[in-house]
């Protein structure tokens, strides 16, 4: 085989192999956890805080986390904005309230007290 073409050969052996490893996602625990709350009556719906974040600060939505700290749910929120900059907002998943938000160029589209 020709240099080129074993090189080839091992760039797609290469490749294929990497698809044949599983892709690590959340945790199907972490789901579950977050579907229970939610029946529960612990927290609002994704959806909803979705919503109210899109109306509130205009960017892209990059990623979303449903944690708890010290019995609190909180909906930590990545948003990309179309300058570039990255803000972090976090909610109280159970009222919607902002408890912080970080990030450079973090003005707000409406000025909601709460997210609902």
């Amino acid at each position: 085989m020709a240099p080129v073409h074993r090189s080839f050969a091992c760039l797609v052996a290469a490749l294929l192999w990497c698809l044949a490893i599983p892709v690590t996602t959340a945790d199907d625990g972490d789901h579950d956890r977050a579907r229970l709350a939610f029946e529960a009556g612990e927290i609002m719906p994704l959806r909803t805080i979705i919503d109210s974040v899109e109306s509130a600060y205009s960017g892209q939505i990059v990623e979303v986390e449903l944690d708890r700290d010290d019995g609190l749910w909180i909906y930590e929120i990545e948003l990309l904005r179309s300058s570039g900059a990255l803000v972090k907002i976090k909610l109280d998943a159970t009222e919607g309230t902002l408890l912080g938000i970080k990030g450079r160029d973090i003005e707000r589209t409406t000025q909601p007290e709460r997210i609902h």
